[in-house]
């Protein structure tokens, strides 16, 4: 089922998500739906924030960009990062490898807007999967920055937290517009629920 992606200016988007204890059949539905809700919305990352969800999973697939490449290490061997996607993350811990670079993103939670923002090239990803099996993984490249971001998510961060100053500034009438309108609409529900 297609969920809606929850905007800039929603609370639940600056929650910290709740650790997942075990992987039951809403949590599997849940997955599924997050999948099919980031391949509608034409994302390449999901968390359960953005749909509402204060927990600790996110979903991603980076295999239709591309012009960023990405790449995967398993048990110190290279792996097709293909053949890796889509990707579940419950509970992920991730370690920098390397220094920060800055690179293009954007977010469904705020669309068309987009900046440069700093993240490590590789990290170190520790995780459970969809069916509760340990993964542990190094990435590097468009990969580990959607993880990142992704993670970042599941902590309540927003990649407008990341923003160079000066950019934030920049698009600050943008920001205000959606965060408006997100406010609008939430109350406009929760006047229609009375």
């Amino acid at each position: 089922m297609i969920l809606s992606v929850l905007k800039y200016g929603h609370p639940i988007l600056r929650q910290k998500g709740t650790k997942i204890e075990s992987i039951t059949l809403e949590i599997a539905q849940l997955v599924e739906d997050m999948k099919e809700t980031m391949y509608a919305a034409k994302g390449i990352g999901l968390a359960a924030q953005q749909i509402g969800k204060a927990l600790q999973l996110t979903v991603i697939d980076v295999r239709e960009v591309t012009d960023r490449p990405s790449t995967l290490t398993i048990d110190g061997e290279s792996s097709d990062v293909a053949k890796f996607m889509p990707i579940v993350l419950i509970n992920p811990e991730i370690r920098p490898l390397t220094d920060p670079v800055a690179g293009p993103e954007g977010c469904l939670s705020f669309p068309e807007i987009y900046a440069d923002i700093s993240r490590h090239e590789s990290i170190d990803v520790k995780a459970l999967n969809e069916k509760g099996e340990t993964l542990h993984f190094q990435c590097g490249g468009l990969l580990a920055r959607a993880i990142q971001h992704e993670v970042d998510h599941l902590s309540g961060i927003l990649f407008i937290d990341r923003m160079e100053t000066d950019k934030k500034r920049e698009l600050k009438p943008e920001l205000d517009e959606l965060q408006l309108a997100t406010k609008e609409a939430l109350k406009k529900s929760l006047r229609a629920l009375r």
